[in-house]
């Protein structure tokens, strides 16, 4: 049994050359990115919800100041009960 040989022996064989291609036509390609308003909303839920977590849960000078203030039997009288009463109205209704 013979085998002929089909092509060259050379491991290189010269190759066509790639046609050249036209210019591709439109706008240059620019990475973006679109953020939905339901993402920024909820990121801004995360950094409110941040900001009060890093916040002190109570300001103990104030809330000494408060207990002395309220164990004085003088300090609780119909000013300070009508000044009191006028902040809740005004916080509540406005």
């Amino acid at each position: 049994m013979a085998i002929d040989r089909v092509g060259s022996i050379e491991p290189i064989q010269p190759g066509k050359k790639p046609e050249q291609t036209g210019q591709v036509k439109g706008s240059p390609n620019i990475d973006s990115i679109s953020i939905s308003s339901e993402a920024q909303a909820k990121a801004e839920l995360l950094r409110i919800h941040e900001l009060v977590a890093a916040a002190p849960d109570l300001r103990a000078e104030k809330v000494a100041e408060l207990k002395i203030k309220i164990n004085d039997p003088s300090y609780i009288d119909d000013k300070v009960v009508t000044a009191t009463a006028d902040n809740l109205i005004d916080t509540l209704f406005s």
